[in-house]
This record gives C-alpha cells, structure tokens and sequence, in this order.
C-alpha cells in the first residue's frame, strides 16, 4: 500500500535492544466518478505501523511528516477505525520527489562551483633572426603584416 507519513516517526528500545518504531501512516483512496468523468477522493484511511530492528532505525532516520511511502506488511489488527500494520518493508515513494542513498549521494566535489582553470601564459621563444636557418620565410612575414582580405 502507499501512503503519507502523518507526524514524527517514534522508536524505542526493548529491554534486549530491539528498536522498536512506530508511525502514522493516511491514505486517501481515490474513485473514479463517471458522471463527472474525474477521479475523487474518497475517506482517508488511517494506519498505524509498526517496524522493528535495522528497518525501524532507518525508518526513523528518514522519514518525516508528509513523505509519501511505499509499506509492505501485514495486518495485525483493526481498532478504533485504524488498521495496524506490521511493516515487512518500507520505501519512499519516487512519484513526487527525489531520494538519494547513501551510495547514490553526489560527492562533495559535485557541490563545489565550477571555476575555469587559470589560463596558461606562453613561454617566451627566442627566435632566430632573418635569414639565418629556422627564421620565418619573407613571404610569411609580408602575409603578416599585409590587411586582411
């Protein structure tokens, strides 16, 4: 199922160290109407979820108020016109933002701004003299010196 995250996410510990989290989760079902030929919403749902161990630590590092997520889990109970869920899986939904991973994240470097190498000076050439060997031929020198076309 999907859903917004309603609130903060709350963990504990049991008394062996398990994280224990804890979450409030809304879905608002939607139906499509035909004589309006639109989807509507329908009641919002509300479940109460439950992670336990490494996916209730990492729940609790990452989601917060007004994500929307992908749950996989099972029901544990239906009280008080909420579902409870035990979660199995978890997941950020992509259909509204972007997520990075902790080995997707862009490199510091990326955020650096990008500034143009400093240009690079020619080295002073010393040049024979006219005439002697290795000089410019008369015929280039008259070129240089002559307007362009």
């Amino acid at each position: 199922m999907s859903g917004t995250v309603a609130g903060d996410v709350e963990i504990r510990f049991t008394q062996d160290g398990i994280a224990v989290c804890r979450f409030r989760l809304t879905a608002t079902p939607t139906q499509w109407d035909t004589t309006a030929q639109k989807w509507r919403d329908l009641d919002p749902i509300s479940y109460i979820c439950t992670a336990w161990r490494d996916l209730a630590s990492n729940a609790t590092e990452s989601l917060v108020d007004g994500v929307n997520v992908l749950v996989k889990g099972r029901i544990t109970r239906i009280k008080n016109d909420s579902i409870y869920l035990s979660v199995d899986d978890l997941g950020i939904s992509l259909r509204r933002r972007i997520a990075y991973t902790e080995t997707s994240l862009p490199s510091p470097i990326a955020a650096r701004p990008v500034t143009a190498p400093p240009a690079l000076q020619p080295a002073a050439v010393s040049r024979p003299a006219a005439g002697q060997p290795g000089s410019p031929r008369t015929w280039w020198k008259e070129k240089r010196a002559s307007p362009w076309a």
